[in-house]
């Protein structure tokens, strides 16, 4: 047994000697690799900026600035001293890593209430925050390893300090210590009191949860155990303890640092997406020195922002607004309200509103799959409806007005008729109508299936309904809104190419279908798109005005869109085959739109940017579908139209759904003479009368 032993013994000592020699040669190499690597360069560039279409600078998020650089000496001594002794104690003492620490880190967070000391030193910290990302990974760490020792090597600890103090993130865009300074006291680092320093040395090990901003409990929780630690420490006296724990700290009302160009609330939108197409946290967005190259129109979003700016002449009205090319589903415009300084709040995209009719086309789709067509009548007149559950619902059409005779899907469409609508709802069943919303049209939100969802009472994001009518606007097909085409890093290495990706993911496969792209049926989004063009067409005007005449004779090009509004909204989407734009305008607070000129701001708006951002587009059009045929349409009853036949239109078919009768509407004494005909010319809505007899009736509301 004792040989055995001893065999074991030695082999055991064989065992470490050879882990030692590994470790050490590993060692050897990697110092002299540094050394003959020379000095890291500590200039470099983290600012990142964002370019438009056209690479022009739209905006940029300020990283280590050399106007907010403080030399060292400059920088108060009480940031200097609460940061070392929050971050790294041993720092003036160790060769970049503290080794004792590290291994005694985890121990002490499981037994200690006190300060959390991380195992990170400063020059780490600062070796990551020059060159690395901030991702968790072996390579990573030891790519981190390997830099630590190269500014260890040719620089010394007050030009560590130093340069770590002014690349350190603090949060709220604020990168180094004398933009915090700025940020948070509306002072220079230079003037910083125990209690101002010692709050923000407490701010990088988190910006999100640690800034005053954001939890101010929190924020103090921590820097009251960084003065303890400073107190214990024998750093600072009692006297000083006591002062600094009891200080009122005066923050800045200001908080300006990241400058926003061109476009605020667009370049929020894009640093959303940097952070999801690299994978990383904001912090890491702001802090990466990124080149990030954006699908943005300079010339549209200067004109939107100017339509907005010039027309809407009520201070308190706000507006989101956002153009998109439909054929790519780039977002080349982009609004989120009046004044960016004055509140940050994205109606684009973080605001849930009514959209009222504007959210018929998606319904009026539905019922063409369902085999109704653009000649389809229905009454128009004051309805009540029974629904399932016992219970009434009796819409209105604006201001009362109603046909009380039957109309046509196209001209209800143009004239946006509630009645026939919900009608329409009610025959295609609303529980259709949402899937069709949420699984064609890409309609995120929650959607009721009632029957009021065809006057659009639930509420969606003005982004949603862009991209739905942009589907429209590029014959049905599938597509996705985006900001960023390309992102390169500080040196022009390129980190994501969107268009790369895409054809990465469109690549052949021998089990890929053909046209997988197209969503909606081709001749149903035709005809739809064709029919919504009626709203500036005042040939289809009826009881009242089609819904853009106050707008139409401002166009000079060809439009299809609808208008929404409710009592606290106002919408406005229209397409072109190259451009697809929505405004809406309201209060925040859901306060009721009274003035009739206040209800005009999104049509006007919309109008004016369509206008000038095609005068540089040049005019597409769409190929009507082989399977599409036309025919002249009496509006009064949805039959083929004859000679005497006064109010026509034509209207657009799939072959073999037009009609095959002639009105005869015409002839009053054919009328009285003949009432079973008259009758067989409104079949279409005596059959849904009947069908949804159990949901609805129709009479006349007195």
């Amino acid at each position: 047994m004792g040989r055995r032993s001893r065999r074991r013994k030695r082999r055991l000592w064989k065992f470490f000697v050879f882990i030692f020699f590994l470790v050490g040669s590993f060692s050897a190499v990697l110092l002299i690799a540094s050394f003959l690597l020379g000095p890291p360069s500590l200039d470099r560039p983290q600012n990142t900026i964002y370019y438009s279409e056209d690479q022009e600078v739209i905006g940029e998020e300020f990283g280590a600035e050399k106007r907010y650089w403080m030399t060292l000496d400059k920088i108060d001594d009480n940031l200097e001293q609460a940061t070392i002794w929050t971050e790294d104690q041993h720092f003036y003492d160790h060769f970049g890593f503290d080794f004792k620490r590290l291994a005694s880190a985890i121990w002490k967070d499981l037994k200690t209430m006190s300060l959390k000391e991380g195992a990170s030193t400063i020059t780490q910290q600062y070796a990551r925050n020059l060159f690395l990302t901030h991702e968790k990974t072996w390579k990573r760490k030891l790519y981190e390893a390997f830099y630590t020792i190269r500014l260890e090597m040719f620089y010394d600890k007050d030009e560590l300090l130093e340069g770590y103090l002014n690349t350190i993130y603090y949060g709220h865009g604020a990168y180094g210590i004398e933009a915090a300074s700025k940020y948070f006291f509306a002072k220079s680092a230079a003037d910083l009191t125990w209690a101002e320093a010692s709050m923000l040395a407490g701010i990088p090990k988190g910006p999100s949860h640690y800034s005053p901003f954001h939890d101010y409990d929190k924020a103090k929780s921590r820097q009251e155990l960084i003065l303890k630690n400073l107190h214990d420490q024998q750093i600072i006296d009692s006297q000083t303890y006591e002062t600094a724990i009891n200080e009122t700290l005066d923050f800045s009302e200001e908080r300006t640092i990241t400058t926003k160009g061109l476009a605020p609330y667009y370049q929020d939108l894009v640093v959303e997406e940097l952070k999801d197409v690299l994978g990383v946290t904001i912090e890491d967005v702001r802090s990466g020195g990124y080149q990030v190259y954006t699908t943005l129109s300079v010339e549209q979003q200067q004109e939107l922002k100017s339509a907005s700016d010039r027309l809407i002449d009520n201070p308190e009205i706000q507006i989101g607004a956002m153009a998109m090319d439909p054929t790519t589903g780039a977002i080349k415009a982009l609004v989120g309200g009046r004044n960016y300084q004055d509140s940050s709040f994205n109606r684009v995209t973080q605001a849930k509103r009514m959209p009222g009719s504007s959210f018929k086309p998606f319904l009026y789709y539905t019922a063409l799959e369902q085999g109704m067509t653009a000649a389809t009548t229905l009454m128009s007149k004051p309805t009540t409806f029974e629904l399932a559950d016992g219970k009434l619902y009796q819409p209105s059409n604006y201001n009362d007005y109603y046909a009380n005779q039957p109309i046509t899907m196209a001209q209800a469409i143009a004239l946006s008729d509630n009645v026939f609508a919900v009608k329409t709802n009610m025959y295609v069943t609303p529980d259709r109508f949402v899937r069709v919303a949420k699984d064609k049209f890409n309609i995120k939100s929650d959607l009721e299936p009632v029957a009021s969802l065809a006057l659009g009472t639930e509420v969606v994001t003005m982004k949603e309904m862009v991209t739905g009518y942009s589907m429209l606007a590029n014959g049905g097909k599938k597509i996705d809104s985006y900001t960023i085409s390309k992102v390169t890093d500080a040196h022009g290495e390129v980190l994501y190419d969107r268009q790369e990706n895409e054809s990465e993911d469109k690549g052949w496969s021998l089990f890929s279908k053909q046209n997988n792209n197209q969503i909606l049926n081709k001749e149903y989004t035709y005809i739809l798109t064709e029919m919504m063009k009626g709203m500036f067409n005042e040939e289809l005007n009826g009881y009242m005005s089609v819904t853009g005449a106050s707008i139409a004779n401002k166009l000079t090009h060809e439009y299809a869109g609808k208008s929404g509004t409710t009592n606290v909204d106002n919408w406005m989407i229209g397409f072109s085959p190259s451009l697809t734009t929505g405004v809406w305008t309201g209060y925040d607070d859901n306060r009721e739109i009274v003035k009739t000129s206040d209800h005009q701001y999104a049509k006007e708006v919309w109008a004016s940017f369509m206008e000038k951002a095609h005068g540089d587009i040049p005019v597409e059009r769409v190929v009507r579908p082989e399977n599409v045929v036309e025919a002249s349409i009496d509006l009064n009853t949805g039959l083929l139209a004859s000679e005497a036949c006064t109010d026509t239109t034509t209207l657009l078919f799939v072959k073999g759904t037009e009609p095959t009768k002639y009105c005869t509407l015409h002839l009053e004494e054919y009328q009285h003479e003949h009432p079973e005909e008259f009758d067989e010319i409104i079949s279409e809505d005596d059959l849904i009368d009947n069908w949804w007899e159990w949901l609805w009736t129709g009479e006349d509301v007195q």
